[in-house]
């Protein structure tokens, strides 16, 4: 494996049109962004801040199915939200605190500890949470297909 992986992105803004975030590499072609509207941008699109908490959320997701798959564990499902709030401090705004909650669906009962093992790995190893300042707060949710003795 590489040591080093790069991914690309381009951000534009034109007069008279839309931002957008211009993707490569099978990824869709154009993203429509601004700024939030409680800092002046438009409505109704996604923002630097749902790029980064989507950057996480779908790198967790990613992170578990990779840990899932290499430790052999067969769930039903997962999803993942993720919650950030922007807060003012001495340097301008920032995530302090970003908070995953994943939801995983397993077959059985007896799978509840490794299930939980495996969602701590991911938020461990992501890669895009290993690169931010904020704290990641995990709060886990396992539901079982099938309760023992049900």
């Amino acid at each position: 494996m590489e040591s080093k992986y790069t991914y690309y992105a381009k951000a534009q803004y034109h007069q008279q049109d839309r931002s957008f975030v211009e993707l490569d590499r099978g990824a869709p072609r154009i993203i429509h962004f601004s700024a939030p509207p409680e800092f002046g941008g438009e409505a109704g699109v996604m923002t630097p801040e749902h790029f980064l908490l989507s950057a996480v959320a779908s790198c967790f997701i990613a992170a578990f199915r990779t840990v899932a798959t290499a430790g052999k564990f067969d769930f039903q499902g997962i999803e993942v939200a993720v919650e950030g709030a922007l807060e003012r401090d001495p340097g301008g705004y920032r995530f302090n605190t970003i908070y995953l909650r994943p939801i995983v669906i397993i077959f059985a009962e007896n799978q509840r500890e490794r299930a939980q093992q495996l969602l701590e790995k991911a938020a461990r190893i992501c890669p895009v949470t290993r690169s931010l300042s904020a704290k990641i707060e995990l709060e886990s949710k396992i539901l079982a297909e099938h309760t023992v003795g049900a």
